[in-house]
């Protein structure tokens, strides 16, 4: 897929210093931690199907006795008021390992007038949303290849400074291929707009594992309609690469079935994996998104509550 930006023939053509200015979010970073806590604090997080049998305190429920299990566990009180033998299960507490990637790369930065936010705002916004809420939910959030799993109140803050003091990767399209643990979970955030083959790739390490993960496709509106007309120039925002076209809105039906082919190989991927896969507008609410990957990540541990 082309990273492309779309300019009228007459449009000045941004240059790649411009657009690395545009991707330093270091002034804007304040107002986007702030924006995402608010975003975190209209969510109804509760416990997100944490809740299954596991090694911890809490009372969860009781259970038939099952023959070959350790007589020691049966609860005799329980079982006393009935003809069967129960066991009490306890919750399962042990907080989870969320690792979170952010693109950052040039693509990011474009926004349209239909546009809330540029893409690169949105997904940090999102992504520091939903590491606050699953920390306020017991879990760990961490950013891969930045900053390992932590359990703090103000974890939105340090994924915030981890982002601003990385400058390596800001011409990453695609997040570092390391795999992480099987109990883990990664949800990955960005334009996507790499070939399949190199997400693939990108995805088949981190998820070597086992683990379960989430694909989040930040979208600006433009990018999904392609309502262009007249004369008009392509310009890629990774390599500054340009091509004048005479007619955009001929262009129009052949852009909107690649994206729908590329999106399919994507939603294809995610399958493969066990993952999900998300598209999120950025003329839509960031809670919307948040919401529904809180809601994801409930069901894939409910699909996979055993494997603990």
């Amino acid at each position: 897929m082309a990273r492309v930006r779309v300019l009228p023939e007459t449009a000045r053509v941004p240059g790649r210093h411009e657009t690395e200015a545009a991707l330093d979010l270091a002034h804007r970073m304040p107002r986007l931690v702030l924006e995402a806590r608010r975003v975190a604090a209209n969510l109804s997080h509760g416990m997100h199907g944490r809740r299954r049998a596991g090694i911890g305190e809490t009372f969860w429920q009781f259970r038939p006795f099952v023959t070959g299990e350790a007589a020691q566990r049966i609860d005799w009180r329980r079982s006393g008021r009935d003809d069967r033998l129960y066991v009490r299960e306890r919750e399962w507490e042990a907080a989870q390992n969320i690792w979170f990637w952010i693109d950052r790369s040039a693509s990011m930065a474009f926004v349209s007038d239909l546009a809330r936010a540029a893409k690169a705002e949105r997904a940090i916004v999102l992504g520091l949303a939903l590491a606050d809420a699953f920390v306020e939910g017991g879990e760990r959030a961490g950013l891969l290849g930045l900053m390992p799993p932590r359990a703090t109140a103000r974890i939105a803050e340090a994924m915030a400074e981890a982002l601003v003091m990385d400058r390596s990767s800001l011409d990453d399209d695609l997040p570092p291929r390391a795999p992480i643990p099987t109990m883990d979970e990664a949800i990955l955030i960005g334009d996507f707009l790499s070939p399949p083959a190199e997400i693939a790739t990108a995805v088949e390490a981190i998820s070597s594992r086992g683990c379960r993960g989430h694909l989040v496709m930040i979208a600006d509106p433009v990018e999904e309609t392609f309502p262009f007309e007249g004369q008009a120039v392509l310009h890629d925002l990774e390599d500054g690469i340009s091509l004048r076209i005479g007619d955009a809105a001929s262009w129009g039906e052949a852009y909107r079935e690649r994206m729908k082919l590329h999106r399919g190989n994507l939603e294809d991927l995610a399958r493969r994996r066990g993952w999900t896969f998300t598209v999120h507008r950025t003329d839509r609410p960031a809670s919307e998104a948040a919401l529904r990957l809180i809601t994801l990540v409930a069901a894939s541990r409910g699909a996979g509550g055993g494997r603990r």
